[in-house]
Order: C-alpha cells, then structure tokens, then sequence
C-alpha cells in the first residue's frame, strides 16, 4: 500500500533522542596487548570484528556505529552493525541500544543502511562521526509498531538470505570434502585394488599422471588497458577484483556492465564462459557459473582465467582442486622458489602440480560434484535478487512511500 495519511503520525527527531549510547564502557586495547589475551569473545573496530581476546565489556544485542574511519564515506561497508551475546568494542565505535518503548533497534539499523549522514561527518584525511554529531542526526520516526512492522519486513529478507549462506556453506563443505576424500586421500571407489607409486607429488595411485597446469589448461588474458565506459543498457559484464568472493564463487551484487560495441572493441581477447575459473592477483579463486541469456563476461585487471582443456581436465575438478587446502602448500613451494611473489601470477599458475587420475574418475567425479556446485550458483543468485528486491523495498519503507501500518504482520516476541 502506498503512502497514506498514516505518516502523519511520524515525529521528526534525532539519534541522540531515540538511544541510549554506551561509549563510555568502551576500552581500547594495543595490538600487543590484545596478543597477549586472546581468547573466545569478538573485539569490535569501527567495522566489526577484528580480534578475538580473553574477556568482555557487553552482553546483549547492542547497534555499533562507525565512529571514525574511510568507510563513514565510501560505504564499502554497512556503517550501523549488530554485535550480539558477549563482546568488546574499541574506542572507533559508538554502541547505542533503541530507548525502550520509542524506537526498534532493527528499525534504526535498516535505517542507517540508507540515510546520507555525510552532513554529520568531519575530516577529510580521516572522516569522524563524533558522538556529539551522531546525537544530531536527524531522521522521521515512525510509532513503534509500524517501526517494527518495517523491521519485520527487512528481516524475512535477511533470515532468508542467511539461510542460505549456511546451505552454500554445507554445499561447498559437501563437494570440496569429496574431492579431498577421492583425489588427496585417495579413498576413491576401488581405492584397495590401486597400488601406491611414487611421482613428483609423492605417492599417488598407479596409472596417474602429474602434469603442470599450463599442460591442462589455457590461460585467459585480463584488461590491460583502460576500462570501458559503464553502460546501464550493456550486454556484458566486466569482472573485477570485487567480484570474486571466498567460497569459489562470483557475486554481482555489484556488476560493471558495457555496451555490445565496447565489449567486442575491448574484451574479445578475454572473454570468459562457464566452466572457467577466475584467479586474482591476491590469490582468490573463483569458477564461472551459467551466465544469463544474452550476457558475456571478461576480465578485468589484476586476474588471469584458466580454462581446462578437453579430455584433459574437467571444470569441476579444476575448480576444487584450485580450492583444496593443500593447494596452499603448492603455491607456498612455488613461493619460496620465487615462481610467485605476492600473488598467484600467470608463471606461478602454469608451474603448479596437478594429479590427474586415470580412468573415468574424474568424470565420475563431475556427475556427483558439478550438481553440487550449480545448487551453490542458484542460491547465489537467489540471494543476489534477494539483496535487489530488498534494497528497492528498504527507502520506500523507511520513509513511509510503503504505508504498512494496516498490515497484519507477525512480530517475534523479542522485538515486541
């Protein structure tokens, strides 16, 4: 329901009316100081969490603030954050909790997740939101229940999108546990039957083979040159840095899209397509999932894409074995022999070992991990449209566009 006469019932006011602000229990710790304390509860930055020490200041839900930090204008990061349960928070954070019966502390977060308070911020070299200034920001409120109503909404977005991430977690758990099991354990179906020989790797299953990666795979250039022009009407993605995610994934919350003309005038030459993998020069992997109809993708600067060649690798594989843990020891060898320096760069990836197993193992391998891996890129996707129809809901609820005030919304018993 659109905006009604019901808004009337907002109150203009301010943060400092609506909180209660906690600041004054905060503690500093040094880097030395919190080394020689660690221990199970979160010590909280101006962020979040930035280490883990021995005791705490707060227990309970509490919303932490930025207090000072590039973040207050770039907003890379949510500005307004949850801590829950026990915790310590720094002197870069105010810690406010909702004033009872006035306001809803996940009304003020949703709130601050929209709100421009760039008015309220000082420093240009280092951007400070003071606890004089927080207290001065101004915002409509609307009465409690409607508060709580906004909130409710939001939240079912949000619950939905955790959950899955906890599946995408268990789906990525499920599928790298099985490559572990068959093709670093060698606990493959007929294992017993296998002699152990030894190769380049060590002992590996009879009729195996090792090869360098630059013998399975084709290594796909990056962007070179200057960007294209951003084009809302753009029929291909530009995958940057930002884009890759743990987990082996690419998330496009955030998507550079170019025009038909410049993709085929810039990026050709790099061009990528499912079943490729994607690496930074920072070392995060990622493999390219099911595009949407009509839209290409190639690479920008600072990563490499690596194809595997067929009949030689399969996207899969390829892609656990980029993501296994012992492939950290891999890159730590080709490190110390000075094939990769700070990062994971194209000499780097053609020096490093790969087993490849004889038979139809790694097929057989891709009919049972390769669902595995596409059910993790359609809850990815899920939640990327989840992310988009709550962001469109978010303003229009926060400032009362969307009138929800006569909805019959359930409202957990702990935010009544």
């Amino acid at each position: 329901m659109m905006g009604s006469d019901s808004t009337t019932k907002w109150i203009d006011t301010t943060i400092g009316g609506v909180v209660d602000i906690f600041d004054y229990k905060r503690i500093p710790l040094s880097g030395n100081e919190r080394k020689q304390r660690q221990g199970p509860y979160p010590y909280y930055g101006a962020s979040g969490i930035i280490d883990y020490i021995d005791d705490f200041i707060f227990d309970g839900r509490h919303l932490l603030i930025a207090e000072d930090g590039e973040n207050l204008n770039s907003r890379k990061l949510p500005v307004a954050f949850f801590a829950q349960r026990k915790f310590w928070v720094n002197n870069h954070a105010h810690i406010v909790r909702a004033k009872n019966g006035v306001a809803d502390d996940h009304f003020l977060f949703a709130w601050f997740a929209q709100a421009n308070i760039s008015g309220y911020i000082t420093g240009a070299a280092q951007p400070k939101l003071s606890q004089a200034n927080l207290k001065r920001i101004e915002l409509r409120l609307p009465p409690l229940p409607t508060q709580r109503k906004i909130a409710s909404i939001l939240s079912a977005y949000d619950d939905l999108i955790e959950n899955n991430l906890r599946r995408i977690k268990i789906l990525e758990e499920m599928a790298q546990a099985l490559y572990r099991e068959w093709f670093v354990k060698f606990r493959f179906p007929g294992h017993e039957k296998v002699r152990m020989v030894d190769s380049p790797l060590g002992k590996i299953p009879e009729g195996w083979e090792v090869s360098l990666m630059k013998d399975v795979v084709e290594v796909i250039d990056c962007l070179h040159s200057k960007k294209p022009e951003a084009s809302e009407e753009g029929v291909g993605i530009l995958i940057q840095l930002f884009n890759v995610v743990d987990g082996g994934k690419l998330d496009f919350s955030r998507k550079y899209m170019i025009s038909e003309n410049d993709y085929v005038k810039w990026t050709s030459r790099i061009e990528v397509s499912e079943g490729d993998c994607v690496i930074t020069n920072v070392g995060r992997i990622a493999a390219v999932a099911q595009m949407p109809t009509g839209v290409k993708a190639a690479l920008g600067r600072n990563m490499t894409g690596v194809r595997p060649i067929a009949g030689k690798l399969t996207p899969t594989y390829l892609i656990e074995y980029l993501l296994s843990p012992h492939m950290e020891d891999e890159v730590r060898r080709k490190k110390d022999a000075g094939a990769i320096m700070d990062s994971l760069n194209v000499r780097g990836i053609y020096l490093l070992s790969v087993p490849i197993p004889c038979g139809t193992l790694m097929h057989d391998f891709e009919a049972i991990a390769r669902p595995i891996r596409r059910r993790v890129e359609l809850l990815v996707e899920q939640n990327y449209n989840l992310r988009q129809t709550r962001n469109l809901l978010l303003p229009k609820l926060i400032s009362g566009e969307l009138d929800v005030s006569d909805l019959d919304i359930y409202i957990p018993e702990e935010a009544a």
